[in-house]
């Protein structure tokens, strides 16, 4: 059984579960959020989740990332998840974090950015398909209330738009 670091909801942990304990209870937890970024700053990756995800399934992310496992830091999760959904290896640079509340999803976003141009591995567990799309566009379409987005990928990003 995977088990999951629980924080309060400013962030301080204070134990672990499982995830399924997590999402039964919607426990705060902490996630790693990367947005990966074209080396030219212009495009972002953006992918469509699988449709078996255990949460917003199908829908599109303008970030990767994932919960934070009981023994490990933020940081080192922003880095497995960027090599198990994407196959990047190139280290990520911590941004900012908030929180994220969506009915009993909790959690605390460490959001980080990696300048990368690929090629991917894409995770088929977890990632249907992805492209590239203009920082612009991604712009617009995070203000689009039919664009079929996660709920914590679109706040995220307009979040990350202030940062970059």
């Amino acid at each position: 059984m995977e088990h999951v670091l629980v924080v309060d909801p400013d962030g301080t942990p204070v134990g672990s579960a499982t995830r399924a304990r997590m999402r039964a209870e919607g426990l705060w937890h902490a996630c790693a959020v990367i947005v990966v970024r074209s080396r030219d700053g212009e495009r972002l990756f953006v992918h469509r989740r699988t449709d078996t995800k255990d949460v917003y399934p199908g829908l599109y992310d303008p970030t990767c990332g994932g919960v934070v496992a009981a023994d490990e830091t933020p940081d080192e999760c922003a880095v497995r998840e960027l090599a198990e959904e994407l196959g990047v290896t190139e280290p990520p640079k911590f941004l900012f974090k908030t929180p994220f509340v969506d009915g009993t999803i909790r959690y605390i976003a460490h959001v980080y950015e990696v300048r990368c141009d690929g090629p991917f591995t894409l995770q088929p567990e977890e990632v249907a398909s992805g492209e590239w799309v203009d920082v612009a566009e991604v712009r617009a379409k995070a203000e689009c209330p039919e664009w079929p987005v996660v709920p914590d990928g679109r706040a995220l990003i307009r979040e990350w738009f202030s940062w970059a």
